[in-house]
């Protein structure tokens, strides 16, 4: 395995603790991040792929889906969970949706020396919101992933895994 490959979250990682936890539905808007991602949950007959135009659309999607019975989980980029504040707000807050949402953390670096304005505030805006958050690089920090699902079972609230490696994360 290439270090590049030993250093990434993998999709295969992802889907399977996907799975793990009951997901039923992924709501999502397509980006090409998380292509290898996509196309195994595509292949995939336990996962059902519900595409949103905006992001702002998916809490009020996810919010149905988990109140008819099933078990969505929100697949963004940052740029997209803050247009989606309002939405976050009134239907997975308003209502204690208990769901992860995986958010691709885009302008993120290890080192702290980000050029993309969106990644100095996706933490910040999770802060203000009351929103907790896990931040995962590679496989090696899966374990966050069940963490954050119990998380959101317990407390009956929203809970974010941000992707931190998006140009590496969910390639092959």
């Amino acid at each position: 395995m290439s270090e590049m490959a030993a250093a990434a979250l993998s999709p295969e990682t992802v889907l399977a603790q996907m799975k793990k936890h009951g997901v039923t539905h992924v709501v999502y808007l397509p980006d090409s991040e998380t292509n290898w991602l996509y196309l195994l949950m595509k292949s995939d007959p336990a996962i059902r792929l519900v595409g949103v135009n905006r992001e702002g659309h998916a809490s009020s999607i996810a919010a149905g889906l988990w109140l008819g019975g099933a078990k969505p989980l929100i697949l963004i980029q940052n740029t997209g969970m803050l247009e989606s504040g309002d939405s976050i707000r009134g239907w997975l807050m308003s209502l204690n949706v208990p769901i992860v949402l995986m958010v691709g953390y885009r302008g993120w670096t290890r080192h702290g020396v980000t050029t993309d304005t969106v990644a100095t505030y996706t933490e910040r805006f999770l802060m203000a919101f009351g929103i907790n958050y896990y931040l995962i690089e590679n496989d090696a920090d899966s374990d966050r992933i069940p963490v954050a699902f119990a998380e959101a079972e317990r407390t009956q609230r929203p809970v974010v895994i941000l992707v931190g490696d998006e140009y590496h994360g969910f390639n092959r």
